[in-house]
């Protein structure tokens, strides 16, 4: 019996990625020093679209480990990542992630949702905003959609790529995007092969409810 070569191609690009990327991941409380399966879906949605990412600056904000900004880097993008400014431990991992796997010219900024700093106001003109899991608790929900309308307003053409674990059927960011005058599309996640059971066909145990959609202005 022949495999179907979609689900095929799809399984190859998913070993691929893993191969290719390592990220650092420590025993700690915080939630940016883990790998979470949205990162992995993110990742794999930017390992397919790698051609287009060639040359464009990429901002990660919460990055943590760091995985779907590494991913970017090393196709080609020009990558910031970033994670709370109080978050020192973070920011190390972030730098970790990028020596792991020979990046040396990945800026690592402390930029805190919801606060309009200098390094926030200097960044350079961005083509991607990238976020996985980032709307993991909704007291920050519109800390990081004010955050992200600030980048969207300053960069019209720019767009901002999250994918979410679905968590309870009563959080949603819709009334925060009609307060900030952005619209939200919806990704399907069979178009880059990331609808498996687990998450993105990687090793991370069980069923994750994952979506992505992108935002604009």
């Amino acid at each position: 019996m022949s495999m179907n070569p979609r689900l095929r191609d799809g399984s190859h690009r998913r070993r691929e990625t893993e191969r290719r990327f390592k990220g650092f991941q420590v025993l700690d409380p915080q939630y940016g020093m883990y790998v979470w399966p949205c990162a992995v879906v993110l990742a794999q949605y930017l390992w397919t679209r790698r051609d287009k990412l060639r040359d464009k600056t990429v901002l990660e904000l919460g990055a943590g480990v760091s995985l779907p900004g590494v991913v970017a880097a090393r196709c080609g993008a020009k990558v910031i990542l970033s994670d709370s400014a109080g978050s020192p431990l973070c920011l190390d991992n972030c730098r970790r992630s990028c020596e792991a796997n020979g990046l040396r010219d990945v800026e690592v900024l402390g930029l805190t949702w919801g606060q309009v700093s200098p390094d926030l106001v200097l960044l350079p003109p961005l083509d991607v905003i990238l976020g996985s899991d980032v709307f993991y608790e909704p007291r920050d929900f519109e800390d990081i959609l004010v955050t992200v309308a600030f980048l969207l307003r300053k960069n019209p053409r720019a767009q901002f790529w999250t994918t979410y674990q679905e968590r309870s059927a009563d959080w949603s960011i819709e009334p925060l995007l009609r307060r900030w005058k952005m619209k939200c599309v919806d990704v399907p996640l069979e178009e880059c092969d990331a609808d498996q059971r687990e998450a993105s066909g990687s090793s991370l145990p069980g069923s994750h409810s994952v979506h992505m959609m992108i935002i604009t202005v």
